[in-house]
């Protein structure tokens, strides 16, 4: 929340007099830290310390008693230093040991003839062994410690220490202190209710990716009614979070950084927020939230703009007019053979899509939603595309971007004409060449960046691109240049003439692929693998959607199929199919669900409703309970021993002779152990959806139903 009082003409006389206080704290808080500073790091030196650690250190030093005990008093003095044998004495001494010396008794001539060269070979000994004189002397200290301080002297000296570093810690807590108090003091300035009463609001941040000459661009923008925010990342509108938003805004992710910040006005909430009629209490919406004088002028504008818009509808119409005229007139030049078909009635050229010359005859995968390439004649086909561009000629220039606002195109189909789009300042310069490499390169880049986000569980860019999908599992370079290729020569690209040069770039640099630079073994192979996933999915779709239904009976097959299809997925890779324990989750509850309404029809002893309940379980319970023994997970596991407890339960119940006797007839194979899949349905057929309706199914679905609960079964 920011506060604007500061900025109002109003308080202009006070804000000019708090900012000259601000002023004025400041320059006092400068002196203080300068003071601080000089207790904190004291010394003349290049090093320097807090005061009151260096009278510690003092104290503490002279506290110190000396210790004399030498630290080398256990070495041998006799042995020479260093470990080393020292140097021999003379020959004619050499013979005589310690303990053939005389003993003092018997000193006669000859005796200290002989002791007189021992004394003094001994007093010479030193003085071959020069090392000796480096050893340390043996009254040296253990560590540092005055060598002679009286009582009195230590008893001064630590008084006054002990007072100089109360007093210096004192001093460097008051200086603290005041420092805190003035930063608050700044803080608080506007803090007042007279500078708080024009609050604004963060409302968006704008982000930006890149560099300063390019990059990518999204915005949070707040939803006050969900109370959260709201990420718009081009077609993508995702929940997000305040701890996203501070990640990116701050820098140092992805070389991401805001660079603009909207605030609101928190005293106008019906700048963002519905309002309300107070007589009908429906929402207003539109003009009935403007004033009545802007109103009337925005109705004024609204009519002129009809008035235009039905001028544009009439000359629309003799356009048209006069493009069916070129279409006859196109068709008239035709073949006999084909003239009185294609004048009788005239078609517009074949916005369908044909696969380049060199590809496999079979045809393209279905996700990519190209169809079957025509079968008009190729001189028909030819003349039509001039007429219509004759035709066209005499319209505005529409770009990509307009077309893409009148098509209801394909998520691929989207990426590959706003790539077209954004590379037309290069067509222009370079030609198609240049730009098709360009248009190549964006749209790869954004199928890229959607390959790498962390989407919400409700968005799978999987099911938008097959490229994403092939990034993900690693696909090999070549099949992703291929698959890439292959959808920008579709010859539904033929909007205008950039798109149609583009798109032959495309065809040629296709027809340049030899056959043994793709494996198209291996190209057919990934493409049958997303038609799986896809189909997996299919199935996923529809099972949840009937479960959320309460539609049980059908929920189930198409719940079981697409786990198992899902397993065999995830063999070949982690993101090859969905979350296993998401899936594992819905078939569990979907059979304990069975399980239960089974179990009531059986309890109310009715005949019909006896029979539907056990059909329900040896139909379609009962044949999936050894999928889940096989898989051996614990949750699996106790939803079966649930199921059986619970028929189980009725064996020491009083009930009729024939409930009795279709219950032991039942049991059985409920209780039965073996993982062997003995009977079970055929896959359920599947609907036909296209990408869009796909991917709006597969979000309304998971947006509904959530993630698996953290103590579900």
């Amino acid at each position: 929340m920011l506060y604007m009082d500061r900025y109002m003409d109003r308080n202009r006389e006070i804000t000019r007099i708090k900012r000259e206080e601000i002023r004025r704290l400041k320059e006092h808080l400068m002196l203080l830290q300068q003071r601080l500073e000089r207790y904190l790091s004291y010394g003349s030196g290049p090093k320097r310390f807090p005061l009151a650690d260096v009278l510690q250190y003092a104290m503490e030093f002279a506290s110190s008693k000396p210790v004399c005990t030498s630290p080398v008093e256990d070495i041998d003095t006799s042995a020479p230093p260093g470990g080393t044998t020292g140097q021999q004495l003379p020959p004619q001494s050499s013979s005589v040991e310690p303990d053939s010396l005389p003993p003092p008794e018997s000193s006669g001539p000859a005796s200290a003839s002989t002791a007189a060269p021992t004394a003094a070979q001994q007093q010479r000994v030193p003085v071959h062994k020069p090392f000796t004189q480096s050893r340390l002397p043996p009254d040296l200290p253990m560590h540092p410690a005055p060598r002679h301080i009286t009582e009195e002297e230590l008893r001064v000296l630590e008084g006054c220490l002990h007072r100089w570093r109360s007093e210096v810690e004192n001093d460097t807590r008051d200086l603290q202190g005041s420092i805190t108090r003035i930063h608050r003091t700044i803080e608080l300035m506007y803090s007042d209710k007279s500078m708080m009463q024009v609050p604004y609001r963060l409302h968006a941040v704008l982000v930006h990716e890149g560099q300063a000459n390019a990059g990518h661009y999204w915005a949070y923008i707040y939803d006050p009614h969900q109370r959260c925010w709201m990420k718009y990342n081009d077609i993508s509108v995702t929940r997000s979070s305040w701890e996203e938003l501070v990640r990116d805004s701050f820098g140092g992710y992805r070389n991401a950084s805001a660079y603009c910040l909207m605030y609101i006005n928190d005293k106008k909430p019906f700048l963002i927020e519905e309002e309300f009629d107070k007589e009908t209490g429906q929402i207003l919406s539109g003009m009935d939230k403007l004033p009545p004088d802007l109103k009337q002028y925005v109705k004024e504008d609204n009519e002129q703009f009809d008035k235009e818009m039905e001028e544009w509808d009439a000359m629309q119409a003799r356009k048209a007019q006069q493009e069916k005229l070129a279409l006859a007139a196109a068709a008239a030049t035709v073949a006999p053979s084909s003239t009185s078909t294609s004048s009788s009635s005239p078609q517009p050229m074949s916005m369908e899509s044909s696969p380049p010359d060199n590809t496999v005859p079979q045809q393209d995968p279905e996700y990519l939603e190209q169809p079957s390439p025509s079968n008009d004649l190729k001189h028909l086909q030819e003349d039509t595309e001039r007429a219509i561009s004759r035709a066209a000629a005499e319209q505005e220039e529409r770009s990509p971007e307009v077309l893409l606002n009148a098509i209801m195109m394909t998520p691929n189909m989207q990426g590959i004409i706003m790539a077209i789009g954004k590379s037309s300042s290069i067509y222009e310069k370079n030609g198609p060449e240049a730009a098709f490499f360009k248009a190549i390169k964006l749209e790869y880049a954004r199928l890229l960046r959607f390959a790498q986000e962390d989407s919400p569980p409700e968005t799978d860019y999987r099911l938008h691109h097959v490229i994403v999908y092939f990034i993900q599992n690693e696909a090999p370079k070549k099949i992703l240049e291929r698959t890439l290729l292959t959808q920008f020569a579709d010859r539904n690209l033929a909007f205008d003439e950039r798109c149609k040069s583009i798109m032959q770039v495309a065809r040629a640099k296709l027809d340049l692929i030899k056959p043994d630079e793709v494996n198209m073994d291996e190209y057919e192979i990934w493409h049958q693998d997303y038609r799986n996933f896809r189909q997996t999915t299919v199935l996923m779709v529809t099972g949840l959607e009937l479960f959320q239904k309460t539609n049980y009976v059908e929920a189930l097959m198409y719940l079981i199929y697409s786990y198992q299809y899902n397993r065999e997925l995830l063999v070949k890779g982690l993101y090859r199919g969905h979350d296993e324990e998401f899936l594992g989750y819905y078939r569990r509850e979907c059979l304990l669900k069975l399980n239960e309404q089974a179990a009531a029809m059986f309890e109310t002893g009715e005949e019909p409703e006896v029979t539907t309940g056990l059909g329900i379980m040896n139909e379609l319970v009962v044949p999936c309970i050894p999928l889940l023994l096989a898989q051996e997970t614990e949750k699996d596991l106790l939803a079966v021993e649930d199921m059986r407890n619970r028929w189980c339960s009725y064996l020491g119940q009083e009930m009729e002779a024939n409930l009795q006797e279709k219950l032991t007839d039942f049991l059985p194979k409920l209780l039965d152990c073996s993982t062997e899949i003995k009977s079970f349905h055929d896959p359920p057929k599947l609907p036909s959806y296209s990408t869009l309706e796909l991917c709006e199914r597969f979000g309304r679905i998971m947006a509904a139903l959530g993630r698996v609960p953290s103590e579900g079964r």
